[in-house]
């Protein structure tokens, strides 16, 4: 089975190429590499998983990993990238990310977000392929009270723009699923981590700047809960999705569809205060944070917290990694690849 993962370079992408290649899947990897953060990281993520699929014991069952530097925004550049490939499956990973950089450049998410998930999408019906599975976010659910998130919520008032270009995938797969019988399935992340993760996202931040004695941004005072997934949990959980596509037979999937298109939260059903993460940091460092106390930024969302009983009905999906466990991991992975 040949699997493309699209946004192979980025943190997501990575992760699932290095699980599919070690069940001896072939994987083409697809990432335009821009510089949203460094480049030098995303290189580091490809070569991980060129060197997975090179190395390990003969009687080792591995696939292949192939990578093709790729904007898929650009729909003639993605049929160049992939001419002559037969491609059974799709873990469409790649987007422009990030709540707070929506706000500066709108355009961009507009590309990746929008055209980019309708090029794959199109791909997708022209090529027949088998199924695809897509990240959503979290950030669908806006300024929702009401906790935990269910898939059957209202996300039709996003409060980022950002967000508003994952409902938006969200509406075109469902035309898609609708219209073409195209097997798809959404998965709204809630704020995934673990080592290999992004430098934008705050336990890298945080980590980097209480290992330099830097002060951290706390929001909304401390008052701000999140949802933190460990990376391996995610990734079993995008497998599993892959591996049980949503029946085309009229009756009614996760997420209200009647087409073959379900989307699930898929989180770790536990939802922790900021500063919770911050005091588990500073133990793994066995360093103090110097904390700076911020107002809520526009944006951003104040709580979130994954109802992910859809997930586990349907898919069998179980997070098993506690933030306990999950950060001192990346602690340790982050001091490892910067050498402090």
């Amino acid at each position: 089975m040949t699997i493309l993962v699209t946004g192979a370079a980025g943190f997501i992408g990575m992760h699932a190429a290095l699980r599919l290649a070690a069940r001896g899947e072939r994987v083409i990897g697809i990432d335009n590499l821009n510089d949203y953060y460094t480049v030098q990281l995303k290189l580091d993520r490809i070569a991980m998983i060129e060197a997975a699929t090179r190395e390990g014991p003969a009687s080792e069952k591995r696939g292949s990993f192939r990578f093709v530097p790729c904007d898929f925004s650009d729909h003639v550049a993605l049929d160049a990238a992939l001419a002559g490939e037969t491609i059974d499956h799709i873990i469409h990973l790649g987007a422009q990310a990030g709540v707070r950089y929506s706000l500066e450049n709108p355009r961009a998410y507009a590309q990746s977000n929008l055209v980019g998930h309708l090029n794959i999408l199109e791909y997708a019906r022209a090529h027949q392929v088998a199924h695809m599975v897509y990240a959503s976010s979290s950030s669908v659910y806006g300024g929702n009270d009401a906790l935990p998130f269910r898939v059957e919520d209202r996300t039709d008032q996003p409060i980022s723009f950002y967000a508003a270009t994952k409902k938006a995938d969200e509406l075109m797969s469902e035309t898609y699923a609708h219209l073409y019988a195209l097997p798809l399935t959404g998965l709204r992340f809630f704020t995934v981590y673990g080592p290999w993760g992004r430098p934008d996202m705050a336990l890298w931040l945080f980590t980097d700047a209480i290992l330099r004695g830097q002060p951290i941004s706390v929001f909304n005072e401390g008052q701000m809960r999140r949802d933190f997934t460990y990376i391996d949990d995610i990734v079993s959980g995008v497998v599993a999705a892959l591996d049980r596509p949503p029946a085309d037979d009229g009756t009614e999937k996760a997420g209200g569809s009647k087409s073959c298109h379900a989307v699930y939260n898929i989180g770790n059903n536990q939802s922790e205060y900021v500063g919770s993460l911050i005091d588990l940091i500073e133990r793994a460092c066995q360093k103090p944070a110097i904390r700076v106390m911020k107002p809520i930024q526009p944006g951003d969302v104040k709580d979130t917290f994954a109802d992910i009983s859809a997930i586990k009905r349907d898919l069998g999906f179980t997070p098993t990694t506690s933030l306990e466990v999950g950060v001192p991991l990346f602690v340790s992975w982050f001091r490892n690849y910067h050498g402090v």
